[in-house]
C-alpha cells in the first residue's frame, strides 16, 4: 500500500539547502561555475553579517544528521511552495530545534560549540536565513532548474510505468538498492529502519548536489533527496556535429541531440532557451522523418528519439 502511494514531489527549501551547501565551498561541477562565481561572494557577505547564519550553514554542511526542522518531506508534491515549507521552520519550538542542533553536532565531522547560538526565535531566524537565500540566489535560476527536476521526474515516471519502482529508483545514489520485495536500502550507514506510512514515500530531485538526504516528519512520513540526472547548464552542453546541423538545421539537431534523455516539448523549450511554439515546429518535423516519437503519461506528451533518430543523433 504506502509503496502503491509513493510519489515524486518538487522542494524549493531543499533546493535552497542544497545551494547553501555548494557555495560554502569551492566550486568542483563546471556545470555550475557561473552561477557560483556569480552569487558566491554576496552569499559569504551574508553568513559574515550574522554569525546565527555563519555558524548553522556551517554546521549544516558539516553533519551527516540534517537537523529535521530544516529538512521535512515537502506537502503539495509538485507545487510545494517554499513559503509553505518555510512556515513549520518558523513554528519550530526553540527546545526542539537545540536538541536537533546537538544531534548534528554530535554526527559532525568537524567541532561545533553552538556559541553562536545565541538568543530566542531560533526558527523564525532560520526561516529568514531560507528566505533570503531562496530569494537572492536560487529564484533567478528556478526556472531552468525547475525544468530540469521536472524532467528527472519525467524520465523517472516513464520506467515506473514500463518497468515498476526498482528500475524507477535505480542509480538514485550510489548505495540505494531494493533489498527484498519490500524495502529500499538507501546507505550504508548504520541506522534504525524506517517504517514508510499509508501515504507512501516522497522522492524529490534536486539540481545543485552530488548527495541526498532523508527528510523526515514523525511519525511515518520521509522523503529522499536525491540529485537530478542531467542536471547542467544550456551554455555548457556538448557541441552537435556539424553534419548533422547540415542535414538537418542547427535548431532541429541540437534538439534531436538533446532528446538522448527523453523530454517534454515545454521542458526542451525551457532547457534550449526556445519558444514553445519553435520547439513545437521542430517535433512536428522530427516525428514526421520518424527520428522522434511521443507518448502520453498522464496529461503530458513525452518525447524520446527512435532508432533512426539515434543513428543521426551520432552523425
Amino acid at each position: 500500500m504506502a509503496l502503491s502511494r509513493s510519489r515524486f514531489a518538487l522542494s524549493p527549501g531543499a533546493e535552497t539547502l542544497g545551494s547553501m551547501s555548494v557555495l560554502t565551498k569551492p566550486c568542483s561541477d563546471p556545470w555550475l561555475t557561473p552561477w557560483h562565481t556569480r552569487h558566491h561572494d554576496a552569499f559569504h557577505a551574508t553568513l559574515d553579517a550574522d554569525p546565527f547564519a555563519r555558524g548553522l550553514v556551517e554546521l549544516l554542511c558539516s553533519t551527516k544528521y540534517l537537523p529535521g526542522y530544516v529538512s521535512r518531506p515537502p506537502t503539495d508534491g509538485m507545487r510545494t511552495k517554499l513559503a509553505d515549507e518555510l512556515k513549520a521552520v518558523a513554528e519550530a519550538r526553540d527546545d526542539d530545534i537545540r536538541a536537533d542542533l546537538d544531534a548534528a553536532v554530535a554526527r559532525s565531522w568537524k567541532r561545533h560549540d553552538l556559541a553562536w547560538l545565541t538568543g530566542r526565535g531560533w526558527g523564525a531566524r532560520t526561516a529568514g536565513l531560507f528566505r533570503h537565500v531562496w530569494t537572492t540566489h536560487v529564484r533567478p535560476d528556478w526556472p531552468r532548474r525547475r525544468a530540469l527536476l521536472e524532467r528527472d521526474v519525467t524520465y523517472r515516471a516513464g520506467l515506473l510505468a514500463a518497468y515498476g519502482w526498482p528500475r524507477a529508483l535505480q542509480h538514485m545514489n550510489r548505495r540505494s538498492a531494493w533489498v527484498g520485495a519490500d524495502a529500499i536500502r538507501f546507505s550504508d550507514q548504520p541506522g534504525p529502519d524506517h517504517i514508510v506510512g499509508e501515504g507512501g514515500m516522497l522522492f524529490v530531485p534536486v539540481c545543485v548536489t552530488s548527495g541526498t538526504w532523508l527528510a523526515e516528519a514523525p511519525p511515518d512520513r520521509y522523503a529522499l533527496v536525491y540529485p537530478a540526472r542531467g542536471s547542467g547548464d544550456p551554455t555548457a552542453r556538448p557541441p552537435v556535429a556539424p553534419a548533422l546541423e547540415r542535414l538537418i538545421g542547427s535548431g532541429r539537431a541540437a534538439l534531436l541531440h538533446e532528446l538522448e534523455r527523453p523530454a517534454t516539448s515545454s521542458e526542451l523549450a525551457a532547457h534550449l532557451g526556445l519558444s514553445l511554439g519553435t520547439v513545437g515546429g521542430h517535433l512536428s518535423v522530427l516525428r514526421d522523418a520518424n527520428m522522434v516519437t511521443g507518448t502520453r503519461v498522464g496529461r503530458r506528451v513525452v518525447y524520446r528519439r527512435t532508432a533512426t533518430g539515434d543513428l543521426l543523433a551520432q552523425t
